[in-house]
């Protein structure tokens, strides 16, 4: 594991808007991937269900994003969500990941987007003192307590599943 003076260009955006927001967690580069939920917990040394998955959806007839921070061990409900939400719900492509979030699939964050993003907070997540969301990077994570993420996100909380 490296520290933030050797983070790579998206890792360091991140870790940036992590220091803006008045946030001490701190990026970790691993030395294995992070890009699945199962493959950053062998990395992380923790549960799957420890593991923010950051999934971007599209609303259907607004055209906008909307993130869902969901645990590892978690597989997003979208017709209920979007109920909730009162939304049409529908996955995002990698195209517009990107061009929402301003990174590729495998490595978005909850946080330091380009724009703001509405995001909905799995309440699974606060079962843990601590968990890892990614960090810009397949290789990037920060530690954070769940209730800290709903902070800095301004996440809704509601189940996801």
């Amino acid at each position: 594991m490296s520290d933030a003076p050797t983070l790579p260009a998206a890792a360091a955006r991140v870790q940036a808007a992590l220091a803006a927001l008045g946030s001490e967690a701190r990026v970790r580069e691993m030395p294995g991937s992070t890009r699945t939920a199962e493959d950053a917990a062998a990395a992380c040394g923790c549960p799957v269900g420890a593991i923010v998955k950051s999934l971007l959806f599209r609303d259907a007839e607004a055209g906008s994003p909307i993130l869902v921070l969901t645990s590892g061990a978690n597989r997003v409900h979208e017709k209920r969500l979007g109920r909730q939400l009162g939304v049409r719900l529908e996955r995002a492509d990698a195209d517009f990941v990107r061009k929402a979030t301003g990174y590729a699939i495998g490595g978005v964050p909850p946080l330091g987007h380009a724009a703001p993003i509405r995001t909905v907070f799995d309440p699974a997540l606060q079962a843990y003192e601590t968990v890892w969301a990614a960090a810009g990077t397949p290789f990037a994570v920060f530690p954070i307590t769940p209730a800290d993420l709903v902070r800095l996100t301004s996440a809704e909380v509601v189940e996801v599943t």
